[in-house]
């Protein structure tokens, strides 16, 4: 289930709500030119580390690995992104939308089991 179209889809969708929920955090943070700098800089510090670091041939991917990672490193990798896009939605006191979104990401993880236990044996 874990390469279904609509669940890869749904992927997608959650990266691009972390890297938003990121850059309005970010920009939450100061009141300075600086919070261009955080608004733009960390989603695209974490879209950098989310595009680089990938294992060989992952079924939700591209195939292609710029920085070859054990599956263990990615899965934690993912985790650690989406664990701080969580955590910087109940930081702006989002508590509904961060609770939300954070129930909707461990449900994307549980529908792919298949792709987690891959990761895991990589």
């Amino acid at each position: 289930m874990g390469s279904h179209p609509a669940n890869l889809i749904l992927r997608f969708l959650l990266e691009i709500i972390a890297l938003i929920s990121l850059g309005i955090w970010g920009w939450n943070q100061s009141e300075s030119w600086f919070r261009f700098v955080l608004a733009i800089g960390i989603p695209s510090i974490i879209a950098v580390i989310w595009g680089t670091f990938a294992v060989p041939n992952d079924p939700s991917r591209s195939g292609s690995a710029p920085v070859i990672t054990a599956g263990f490193i990615r899965l934690t990798i993912e985790f650690g992104i989406f664990g701080l896009a969580i955590w910087s939605l109940n930081d702006m006191e989002w508590h509904r939308i961060s609770l939300i979104f954070g129930l909707v990401v461990l449900a994307h993880y549980i529908i792919s089991y298949d792709r987690v236990l891959w990761l895991l044996t990589k």
